[in-house]
């Protein structure tokens, strides 16, 4: 049982290896043609679970020594964070924001455009009213 564990641990996580590495979270560096280096930055879950077991079936042969029955499963997400960019000396961070995943957190972003919406739609009638 212990080899085929360690077989597929060992498959899995080279399958993983190929598909993350240190170039999937600080990305290549891009130029831009004026100077300008652009570095994306991207966060990595990883995430892994497996299971097995090793025991005699009523309808096992009886011939057949050790059966075993697992699997194992990963998975991987990959979330761009921020871009660096570089001109000359400077270099800036340009973050991404994430999308919004609920209702309260899309009114939240919305907030700052509703007040100055409001703001100016008062002022207009204030200056309405003033003439």
């Amino acid at each position: 049982m212990n080899n085929n564990i360690s077989e597929m641990l060992t498959s899995s996580m080279e399958k993983l290896q190929r598909v993350v590495d240190v170039n999937t979270i600080i990305g290549k560096p891009i130029n831009v043609g004026d100077g300008t280096t652009i570095i994306p930055i991207s966060k990595v879950h990883i995430g892994m679970g497996g299971g097995g077991s090793d025991f005699a079936t009523k309808n096992a042969l009886s011939a057949k020594k050790d059966p075993f029955g697992g699997g194992i499963g990963a998975g991987v997400n990959i979330n761009p964070v921020a871009f660096l960019i570089i001109k000359g000396d400077s270099v800036r961070m340009l973050p991404v924001a994430e999308p919004a995943s609920s209702t309260i957190d899309r009114v939240v972003e919305q907030a700052p455009d509703l007040l100055d919406k409001l703001a100016d739609f008062l002022d207009s009638r204030k200056t309405k009213d003033e003439a």
